[in-house]
């Protein structure tokens, strides 16, 4: 079983220490059985905290050496920037990473991995309170203070504050299991798949309401007629409101615009399609709205980073019959 360790350190942030147990957690495979194994290492008893400070201690069941040979360290956020970690959480990264493990941090734990030295050649990002103060502690890093969470080559995540975590965490589900364990993984946690990566971390975003209330039911109509040649005109006609009403509402309830939340939809459907069915992209094309599968295999390749026959063979073994 893939092996999660949760690393937790002086001042942790209780909410970033809870996002890794709960999406890693609660994820299960096709037949249910659990997708990970999660274990929160520590070097001693800790001390918990939360913005109005101190809340209570830690006294974890694993140590910091119990995380070695982790498949997956994840870092959470800590209250004190200016602490430098302990080098014995150092090595422990360093050796991860050096041994072909996968790192990620959550907040402010990306000030862990910067002094660890593996935020240095690559892309990083963190709460937007502190991408300035990141990128002059560790300017070998290319930090970006605009995005959710950021990827680099499935070795070394970063995300931005709080929720973000979720975002990054139930993508990494997604790498590991494909794209059926992830949407589960997220209705499990109660978050909406809509947000990635790219979108900015500044934006209002609000979970559709299950009361019916805000764009729910013009998100929830999109996902059912996927394959109709869905236009702007048409979506903010069943929404019953004026195109520019339609745009704001997008960018302040989700966080993007109508067009692009479609597509993503629609390769989100694809990649269910392809792991659990064995229809042909061409049919498959059809039934997520794409008018051949030459374009389907376009937006996906950009969006997934492959093509749907190699996505196919990852992770159509995996998925329920």
């Amino acid at each position: 079983m893939h092996r999660v360790a949760v690393v937790a350190l002086e001042q942790v942030i209780a909410f970033d220490l809870s996002i890794p147990c709960q999406v890693f957690g609660m994820a299960q495979l096709a037949d249910g059985s659990r997708a990970y194994d999660v274990q929160v290492c520590a070097p001693s008893t800790v001390t918990v905290t939360n913005a109005v400070g101190p809340q209570f201690e830690l006294r974890p069941q694993w140590s910091l050496e119990d995380a070695r040979g982790a498949d997956t360290i994840v870092v959470p956020g800590v209250a004190d920037i200016t602490r430098q970690p302990i080098p014995e959480a150092v090595d422990l990264l360093r050796a991860a990473v050096a041994e072909g493990r996968r790192v990620a941090s959550v907040c402010t734990g990306a000030f862990i991995l910067g002094a660890a030295g593996l935020l240095d050649g690559r892309r990083a990002t963190t709460h937007w309170e502190t991408t300035d103060e990141l990128a002059r502690r560790y300017p070998a890093a290319s930090v970006s203070a605009d995005v959710l969470f950021v990827d680099n080559d499935g070795e070394v995540l970063t995300s931005a504050g709080l929720a973000a975590g979720l975002d990054m965490c139930v993508y990494m589900v997604g790498m590991d299991h494909g794209a059926a364990v992830a949407a589960a993984t997220a209705r499990r946690v109660v978050i909406p798949m809509v947000r990635d990566g790219g979108q900015a971390q500044f934006i209002v975003h609000r979970a559709p309401m299950n009361d019916g209330g805000g764009l729910q039911p013009t998100l929830a109509w999109m996902e059912r007629n996927l394959q109709q040649d869905l236009t702007l005109e048409a979506i903010a006609r069943h929404g019953a409101m004026s195109v520019r009403t339609l745009n704001r509402r997008f960018r302040d309830e989700v966080g993007t615009t109508p067009m692009q939340w479609l597509q993503r939809a629609r390769i989100e459907r694809a990649k269910e399609l392809l792991e659990t069915t064995d229809l042909p992209v061409e049919h498959i094309s059809d039934q997520v709205g794409y008018r051949s599968a030459v374009t389907l295999r376009q937006h996906f390749a950009r969006r997934v980073g492959v093509p749907p026959q190699r996505y196919r063979n990852a992770f159509h073994a995996r998925a329920p019959a």
